[in-house]
């Protein structure tokens, strides 16, 4: 069994900065890749970045390249996404996800475990 619990969400100016964190507990998730998706009004829900099971190999999605970074902290069982720059499209709820091969998949349909979300709100 696998629990995800984000956090870190909020209401910020476009522009800012925020850290969004999910927390894990249960089965070790070390071999697994994770990654962090969201799901906007009125879109599908789509994939934002992963970060390999080895902590070093990650992806993201082409709009938010140089703005959002992913990481992970084994000894915490903390996966972050920090985001940069956010933009009033950036808004969302975000949701992290575990993925059991550990390759670090662009889509969402590859994980298995998810959070419940966290609202990240961007304004004007």
């Amino acid at each position: 069994q696998v629990q995800l619990v984000e956090s870190g969400g909020g209401v910020v100016q476009a522009g800012g900065s925020l850290r969004v964190s999910c927390a894990t507990s249960g089965r070790t998730l070390s071999t697994y890749s994770m990654g962090w998706c969201r799901h906007a009004p009125g879109k599908e829900r789509e994939f934002v970045a992963a970060i390999n099971w080895d902590g070093v190999r990650t992806s993201y999605t082409d709009s938010v390249k140089g703005r959002f970074t992913i990481s992970r902290d084994y000894a915490k069982r903390t996966v972050y996404l920090q985001i940069n720059s956010l933009k009033p499209e950036d808004t969302a709820v975000y949701y992290c996800a575990a993925d059991l091969s550990g390759a670090g998949s662009r889509s969402t349909r590859d994980y298995a475990y998810w959070g419940q979300g966290t609202q990240v709100t961007v304004s004007s």
